[in-house]
């Protein structure tokens, strides 16, 4: 099988270095990119394959560098990972503009750049996978993180019209939603809180932070099986649209499309009588 070559979005922690290690180990090369190139050199092992980027995915030159840096080095881009992001959490009346602006800045646009630098590569070669690390909060929204599920929501809205609009060139897409991994997601350096300034909020504000807390470190997924499956659905023809990733994921995904279907026909009649009457 033709050597891959990986360009990975936030590789020098959490999901990210787990992807370039099940990459690498796959004999496939990998271009590794984060905002300190020191701590991604430092969490990858040194490797024949491997090419290390700086790139703030917020900044559109840097991605149009980067990208230019992995075609110089390998030539192609095959498989783009897009992994680097925040999390802001909050209620939504705590969460600043500025905050809200900065999570869909960080988790929706930067994507954006770093796809928009990347697909002129993958239509000359008429051929690529492009990814998107999404979350179950792309398909289920909840309390305290209407900031995050807004960028991951929209997410999946650019992926999914993306699709057909790149088909045509041989480049396919895979939206990832994984459930509860065992990641740097509930650290310090990944998560942000809003300031709590309401005291309706104040208590439940409270709890949650304590729940999310202890949750650190205790999640139930394994990065690493995550990784070395995103690589093996990454070698088919035909990857899939969307792999719902961990079982916590399926339950809750299973649950929306049943609650979508109840909605749906819960007003069936009523919907569907609201045509023009032109006789």
């Amino acid at each position: 099988m033709e050597k891959k070559v990986w360009f990975i979005t936030g590789a020098g922690r959490g999901m990210g270095v787990d992807i370039a290690k099940a990459a690498l180990a796959a004999g496939d090369a990998v271009v590794a990119t984060g905002r300190n190139t020191d701590r991604v050199r430092s969490v990858l092992s040194e490797a024949e394959d491997l090419l290390v980027v700086k790139l703030d995915i917020t900044d559109p030159a840097d991605a149009q560098a980067a990208a230019q840096a992995a075609v110089e080095r390998f030539g192609r881009i095959d498989v783009l990972v897009n992994n680097a992001g925040n999390f802001i959490a909050g209620f939504f009346e705590e969460i600043s503009p500025e905050q809200f602006r900065w999570q869909i800045e960080t988790n929706l646009f930067g994507p954006m750049n770093i796809t928009r630098a990347v697909l002129p590569v993958m239509r000359r070669q008429r051929s690529g996978l492009v990814v998107a690390i999404s979350s179950t909060a792309g398909l289920i929204g909840q309390e305290f993180c209407s900031a995050y599920a807004a960028s991951k929501f929209g997410i999946e809205g650019w992926i999914e019209s993306l699709t057909p609009e790149v088909a045509r060139f041989g480049i396919r897409t895979m939206l990832v939603e994984p459930g509860f991994f065992r990641t740097d997601l509930l650290t310090p350096e990944s998560t942000n809180y809003a300031e709590p300034s309401i005291d309706d909020y104040a208590e439940r504000t409270r709890q949650t932070v304590t729940a999310w807390n202890s949750m650190n470190g205790q999640q139930g997924g394994d990065p690493a099986k995550l990784a070395a499956a995103l690589v093996s659905l990454a070698g088919q023809d035909e990857p899939p649209l969307r792999w719902v990733a961990g079982a916590d994921a399926v339950e809750g995904v299973e649950r929306k499309a049943k609650d979508l279907l109840a909605q749906v026909d819960a007003h069936r009649e009523l919907s569907s009588s609201l045509a023009l009457n032109d006789a």
